[in-house]
């Protein structure tokens, strides 16, 4: 019983290295939940019913279907607090991290830093606040800029 339940939860937790945040059946269950608990829940869900890889692919379910967006949302998952921190500040590694996984050119890296520094209180509203949650500011926040809507277009 007990290798039952530990595959089970290895499982489980396997699917969270392939879970975009805020995506999928299981995201919206648990949205507005924070916690390792609820993440883990989500992508179970997503997992089980394996609807996350439909989102994904025809970007129902609340999911992307920008490679590059995807890619930034599966960085800040892991990252959130040190780019929160490079955010605030206006510049930083992890900060770059996402220009280079959105694909900014260099001549415009200057202005995704500023527009994500001074719209950090709208995509950090609370220390609560999740990767997903925060991917989703970004991205409308990009979408909305005339120079840098290129970068997040689907």
């Amino acid at each position: 019983m007990k290798k039952i339940i530990a595959g089970a939860l290895l499982m489980g937790a396997s699917t969270l290295a392939f879970a975009q945040p805020g995506c999928g059946v299981g995201a919206m269950i648990w949205k507005g939940q924070s916690g390792i608990a609820p993440h883990v829940l989500a992508a179970t869900t997503n997992g089980t019913f394996g609807n996350q890889t439909f989102g994904m692919t025809t970007g129902t379910l609340g999911c992307q279907t920008n490679a590059s967006v995807q890619s930034m949302a599966m960085y800040m998952d892991s990252n959130i607090d040190k780019v929160a921190r490079d955010m605030s500040r206006g510049t930083g590694e992890n900060l770059d991290t996402l220009a280079v996984l959105l694909g900014v050119d260099e001549a415009d890296r200057d202005s995704f830093r500023k527009v994500l520094q001074d719209n950090f209180a709208t995509i950090f509203p609370s220390s609560d606040t999740t990767s997903g949650e925060a991917v989703d500011a970004i991205v409308a926040l990009l979408e909305g800029d005339q120079t840098l809507s290129k970068y997040v277009a689907a």
